[in-house]
């Protein structure tokens, strides 16, 4: 799957603009404030319905503009042609497949599966357990397409529990516990199954950008795995009830790093952290290639910000060799490096919101 046709309204100082993308790799080019990030932001919109870089939408529509709009022509390899497009004001959504109104942000998700790499990116292993748990659930999420409805219904059943308990009105608590219990035991067999594919994916990546060997992926469920959930709800019950929510569960599990046996966040080098994070992103990406015939974009924002040329070159190659859309962002052409070794790109300059293929 690829992005044949994109047009864009009103996205921060992109007026209006229609590019027509590479099946592989885009390169953006552009100063500061020209419009490239706005770029991806706008693919990253019409993926996933929100924005990476602001909380509101708002924010990020054109000034004395009233919504933005992001559309997109898709091929696929086995059905052809495919029609995406999201309309934003800050309070309402509109989503359109193939000519088709959906309510669910989930089916642009599927339709555009998205990986992203910027910046903040790069926080994945110092930051907070709830980054990581979504990191999982995104890869879980576009592997097995029976993942969301499980999902949901744990988080239901989590809202119905801690409403439970904050009020203390417990007549019903055993009917949430049990709910909980199902899918959420369901929830951590997804993420035990996904963590260890995607754990020698990584590993392997990983080697080609770090002279470190003995790299190992740790699951934390959210409980004492010794017991069963139920067993650590019950044990739980007084401290629950005392603070008002549910302290055991897959809503509390998380995932670790390490590094000769050691904490990778503790023992590494900061660039050395960067380039495990940027294994653990392109695994997931590996992963889709490998096993889904759907996969969508990879977008990298600030390509050289993070990455020295030699490792900038390794993850060009890297996606050169996957069967996947790229679009990456630099200050200039040659923050990319050599291109000599990539057979398939086009490029773009971006300068105040105007988009030019070169």
């Amino acid at each position: 799957m690829s992005l044949v046709k994109l047009d864009i309204y009103h996205v921060r100082n992109i007026q209006k603009a229609s590019i027509q993308p590479c099946p592989a790799i885009n390169l953006i080019v552009g100063d500061n404030a020209s419009g490239k990030s706005s770029l991806l932001e706008a693919i990253y919109i019409l993926g996933r319905a929100k924005s990476f870089r602001s909380a509101t939408i708002k924010s990020v529509i054109s000034l004395n503009q009233e919504h933005l709009v992001v559309s997109a022509q898709l091929e696929h390899v086995d059905t052809g042609i495919s029609h995406l497009g999201i309309q934003l004001d800050g309070k309402t959504m509109a989503i359109r497949i193939n000519q088709e109104s959906k309510q669910q942000r989930s089916e642009l998700a599927y339709a555009l599966p998205l990986q992203l790499i910027h910046p903040k990116s790069y926080e994945l292993l110092d930051s907070g357990a709830q980054s990581r748990r979504e990191f999982l659930d995104w890869g879980i999420f576009n592997d097995d397409k029976q993942f969301l409805p499980v999902w949901r219904r744990f988080k239901k059943a989590l809202a119905q529990r801690n409403a439970l308990l904050k009020t203390k009105q417990l007549e019903q608590l055993p009917v949430w516990n049990k709910e909980l219990v199902y899918y959420g035991t369901i929830v951590h067999d997804y993420r035990v199954r996904y963590i260890e594919k995607l754990r020698s994916v990584f590993v392997d990546i990983s080697q080609d950008f770090l002279a470190i060997k003995n790299i190992a992926v740790h699951l934390l469920s959210g409980w004492d795995v010794s017991k069963t959930l139920s067993d650590a709800l019950d044990q739980d019950f007084d401290k629950d009830l005392r603070y008002g929510f549910t302290h055991s569960g897959p809503h509390r599990g998380d995932f670790q790093v390490f590094v000769n046996q050691r904490l990778a966040k503790d023992f590494v080098s900061r660039g050395q952290l960067k380039l495990l994070v940027l294994s653990l992103k392109l695994g997931q990406v590996q992963l889709l290639a490998d096993e889904q015939n759907h996969l969508g974009c990879v977008l990298i924002d600030d390509f050289s910000a993070e990455l020295d040329a030699n490792n900038r070159s390794k993850l060009l190659s890297f996606l050169a060799s996957l069967n996947c859309q790229v679009f990456i962002t630099a200050n200039a052409q040659t923050d990319f490096g050599d291109l000599s070794k990539i057979s398939i790109y086009k490029m773009f300059h971006v300068e105040q919101g105007t988009i030019k293929p070169m």
